[in-house]
């Protein structure tokens, strides 16, 4: 009997230290973005200043940010290539492209008869394509966002005008 009772609280416990220890997720403040997200940001040889206004992003109770910044990409050597730049602290797969912790750069080209956009991800440094994936338009009427990186409990989606695209956190 005392084993039982034994058994029942280590498990009472495990299960307890287990739950505090998954993340959760929520919207970070315009405060945490602007310290996190450069003014300038390093994309293959050059520093793109980024529109802190269009800034979004989320952190975990571990400190963790998922974050981007639409990128002004007039006179640079971009060309079109890019359009928003990714700051990725937990490891992420977006509609099935999995990033690791770093940081990274998307654009975007229309698909065939536009309900959905091809938007590719490579890393900031070398500008090496990561993987491509769809981002669909949204149902209904609803808020345009230049972008915005909803926390999973809310939305698991990344919103880019009136499209998104799906994500998942990975472990550490």
């Amino acid at each position: 009997m005392n084993r039982t009772i034994l058994f029942t609280i280590i498990l009472l416990v495990s299960c307890a230290i287990a739950g505090a220890q998954k993340s959760t997720w929520r919207q970070a403040t315009d405060a945490e973005l602007a310290s996190l997200l450069p003014a300038r940001a390093p994309v293959e040889k050059e520093h793109i200043e980024t529109e802190l206004r269009t800034a979004s992003g989320i952190v975990d109770n571990k400190g963790h940010y998922i974050a981007g910044v639409v990128l002004l990409t007039a006179g640079y050597s971009a060309d079109g290539k890019y359009s928003h730049y990714l700051l990725v602290q937990a490891p992420i797969r977006i509609g099935g492209v999995a990033l690791k912790p770093g940081e990274y750069v998307f654009g975007w080209t229309r698909a065939s008869g536009g309900d959905a956009l091809s938007m590719h991800f490579h890393e900031a440094a070398t500008g090496a394509l990561v993987g491509t994936a769809d981002a669909h338009r949204l149902a209904g009427p609803g808020r345009v966002e230049s972008l915005h990186i909803w926390p999973p409990a809310d939305k698991a989606i990344i919103q880019i005008g009136r499209f998104a695209i799906p994500y998942e956190i990975g472990e550490e």
